[in-house]
C-alpha cells in the first residue's frame, strides 16, 4: 500500500486523496491489457465526497451513500462524440471508501479495486443489474 500503509492502518490517520489515487492506479495496472486499452482518455478523480449536483441527480440520502461514479459516454457510444464533450471521468469518493473500510474490515485496496472495476463496467456500458448478475455468477 502507498506510503507504507498497512491494511489495518488506524482510522485516526486516514489515507489521503493521493493514497486512494495510487491504489486506484495500481488496480487499473492489474487489469488485463484488453480492458486497459479502452480506458485511454478516461480521467480518474478522487474527491472526498460527491458534490451537491451528483447527490441531487442520484437522489442520494447522504454523502456517504456512494463510493464511486462513472460520468461519460460508454464505449458503445463513442462513434459520434459531440463537440465540446468533456472527457469520461471515474470518480472515487475517499471518505465513503474510508467509512466502508473502517466498518467492514475489508482491505482498502480491495474496496478501491472493487469500486474501480464497477465504474469501469459502466464505461463498457454495463448496468448495475448486469454487474450484479456477473458477480453472482462468479460467486457460484
Amino acid at each position: 500500500m502507498p506510503g507504507g500503509m498497512s491494511d489495518r492502518q488506524t482510522c485516526t490517520s486516514p489515507p489521503s486523496l493521493a493514497d486512494i489515487d495510487a491504489l486506484a492506479q495500481a488496480a487499473i495496472e492489474r487489469l488485463p491489457d484488453e480492458f486497459r486499452q479502452w480506458l485511454g482518455p478516461v480521467v480518474l478523480r478522487v474527491e472526498d465526497f460527491p458534490d451537491a449536483e451528483v447527490m441531487a441527480a442520484m437522489a442520494l440520502e447522504g454523502e456517504f451513500d456512494i463510493l464511486g461514479l462513472y460520468h461519460g459516454r460508454h464505449v458503445g457510444l463513442k462513434g459520434d462524440v459531440p463537440t465540446g464533450a468533456l472527457p469520461d471521468i471515474i470518480f472515487l469518493y475517499r471518505r465513503p471508501l474510508l467509512e466502508e473500510w473502517c466498518e467492514t474490515g475489508e482491505s482498502l485496496e480491495a474496496l478501491v479495486t472493487n469500486t474501480i472495476v464497477h465504474e469501469i463496467g459502466h464505461h463498457f456500458g454495463l448496468s448495475d443489474a448486469d454487474m450484479e448478475r456477473i458477480e453472482a455468477a462468479a460467486a457460484d
